[in-house]
């Protein structure tokens, strides 16, 4: 991050503070160290600055929709922080190639699944992605819900701050000894919503009430620990 991109980011955060009360897990456990699936439902805008500046000073990228570059002052932040633009009608291979690119580089890739924002929190049917994603690279995901951030608009009209609970799972790794056929994706996808779909009260369920559903079936918790090479280290 160069000058100009950091001086950015300081006036975001500053504002956020000002804006915005973060309580519950604050992130302080997402792990330090390797490539990360960084799995988010999408709210409105600000959970994106909020787990961008809390994750400070990890090295953090995320998928962002194509008409976000539309936008001058959107743009300006989308090229400081690396964002990796998505049309979501059309997803194209370079997208892939770019995320891709982004873990060998052992970043944090954040992903929201619904693939559009919620504006009041519930849950939408979660998108493939993800599950393409952590098979191909054989990398983690971690959940990071959050819920309170729909409130902002209400809010900001009063002159009040916002108050976003964060909620943070465990990471994990998809497995699968079966060919990966388009059922086997919606599953994979399904548990990861569900697990979701479990970290929030039961209000923001949506379309993942059925909590029954989650198995350990394609999950694997015990994931040997990142270690650095001579090269990362010096």
């Amino acid at each position: 991050m160069n000058l100009t991109d950091g001086f950015i980011t300081f006036i975001i955060r500053l504002l956020l503070k000002i804006i915005c009360k973060v309580k519950g897990a604050k992130l302080e456990s997402v792990p330090r160290q390797g490539p990360l699936l960084l799995v988010f439902n999408h709210i409105n805008f600000l959970e994106i600055p909020l787990i961008f500046t809390l994750l400070l000073p990890r090295n953090i990228c995320g998928i962002a929709k194509k008409e976000t570059w539309d936008n001058w002052f959107l743009r300006i932040l989308a090229k400081a922080w690396g964002a990796i633009p998505i049309d979501r009608e059309n997803p194209s291979i370079s997208t892939f190639r770019e995320a891709e690119k982004a873990l060998k580089e052992k970043k944090i890739l954040c992903i929201a699944p619904e693939g559009t924002r919620s504006g009041t929190g519930v849950l939408a049917k979660g998108h493939q992605g993800v599950v393409f994603l952590a098979l191909q690279n054989r990398v983690p995901i971690l959940i990071v819900a959050h819920y309170g951030g729909e409130k902002f608009w209400h809010n900001i009209k009063r002159l009040k701050r916002t108050w976003v609970t964060f909620v943070v799972g465990k990471p994990f790794l998809l497995v699968n000894e079966t060919k990966i056929t388009k059922n086997v994706r919606k599953e994979m996808t399904d548990q990861i919503m569900a697990r979701l779909a479990s970290m929030l009260p039961e209000c923001y369920h949506g379309a993942y009430t059925d909590l029954e559903i989650i198995s350990d079936k394609y999950i694997q918790y015990k994931i040997e620990p990142y270690s650095q090479s001579k090269e990362e280290c010096s």
